[in-house]
């Protein structure tokens, strides 16, 4: 018999801003390095891979914010909806309108005869 699964922890919280922040200072300061040792004319490559590395990181200490902040965004909405979906049937949280419980005569006139029903 196998033993039940533990449930997962919870995720753990990170400041990823810093962690993209220090990617790129490591590699400005790899960049720095190689400029003061002077490397060889064929391995002057290594210079352009600090130089993405640390264009890269710039990007995400740019990017990292606006993505964190969509992704809240979508999971308020995501949220939100869930809420409404899980909400009994004929509680209504805003104002009444046509497709509402509290419909109008012109407005159940239309629904009847949408349905094919005569209006009184």
């Amino acid at each position: 018999m196998t033993r039940p699964r533990r449930p997962d922890p919870p995720p753990m919280q990170t400041n990823d801003v810093r962690i993209a922040a220090a990617g790129a200072g490591a590699w400005a300061v790899a960049f720095v390095v190689l400029l003061i040792v002077g490397l060889p004319s064929e391995d002057r490559w290594w210079l352009w891979v600090c130089v993405t590395g640390f264009a890269s990181g710039v990007f995400g200490v740019w990017y990292v914010p606006r993505l964190q902040a969509r992704r809240a965004g979508q999971e308020a909405a995501r949220a939100k909806q869930h809420e409404a979906d899980a909400q009994p049937v004929g509680e209504s949280t805003g104002p009444a309108d046509e497709t509402g419980p509290a419909r109008s005569a012109e407005g159940t006139e239309a629904a009847e005869a949408a349905e094919g029903r005569p209006a009184d």
